[in-house]
């Protein structure tokens, strides 16, 4: 099993040097075909990017206010360790708003990374303005007390089509989201790095004018 500090070593070399693509391109080459979350789930800020392990949150619609709505939301907020990313499955809700601005300043001041949700957003501006990693799949005005409450966290889950095990890693830019089961991060994360220095060179190449048959011929990606 790999320790936490080679973990956090890993994951700063997912922030500062891959991206999205060509990780998903590594999943691939070992069979994980489905690690890319849908498509609708969206930065809300284009220049967001967000690598953590997942702490996750499992939200359900409801239609009647429980006693104490927010009990389970904020325990969940409350158990966010440094450099983890909330990923919350609402089973793709269109009812509720699960994630807002005082949420996200909570989960930032435990350390929290950012959050991903399969559902909607509020206080987007205010979200933006903060600087906090947020993908959602919309913005909606309401609140959540009366439409949906926490039912579990550090469950697995399934965000976006992606199962999502606490623990794992989500690393999110512009393109989109890709889940990286904890067991074969340091492969997956050493062969991005190789493909990204092929693609430079390929890049490179292609630049100079050589035919893309032949320097594909030489590094053999795109």
């Amino acid at each position: 099993m790999t320790d936490d500090a080679t973990i956090d070593t890993l994951l700063e070399t997912m922030r500062t040097k891959l991206y999205t693509a060509v990780v998903s391109d590594v999943l691939d080459r070992h069979g994980y075909l489905e690690q890319s979350m849908d498509a609708r789930i969206r930065p809300v800020d284009p220049e967001m990017r967000v690598v953590g392990r997942a702490h996750t949150v499992l939200s359900a619609d409801i239609y009647q206010r429980p006693e104490n709505p927010y009990e389970l939301e904020i325990a969940a907020i409350d158990a966010v360790t440094p450099g983890s990313c909330v990923v919350a499955c609402t089973n793709e809700s269109t009812r509720t708003c699960y994630w807002g601005e005082l949420l996200s300043t909570a989960s930032r001041a435990r350390g929290g990374a950012g959050t991903i949700i399969d559902g909607y957003t509020r206080d987007t501006k205010k979200i933006i303005e903060m600087g906090y990693p947020v993908f959602s799949t919309g913005f909606k005005p309401v609140d959540s007390s009366s439409r949906s409450v926490v039912v579990d966290f550090g469950c697995t889950i399934e965000c976006g089509g992606v199962t999502v095990r606490p623990g794992d890693v989500v690393f999110g830019d512009f393109d989109g989201i890709v889940v990286v089961p904890i067991e074969i991060l340091p492969e997956v994360v050493a062969e991005a790095a190789e493909k990204v220095e092929s693609e430079n060179a390929t890049r490179d190449m292609l630049l100079e004018g050589h035919l893309l048959r032949d320097v594909y011929d030489k590094y053999g990606v795109l």
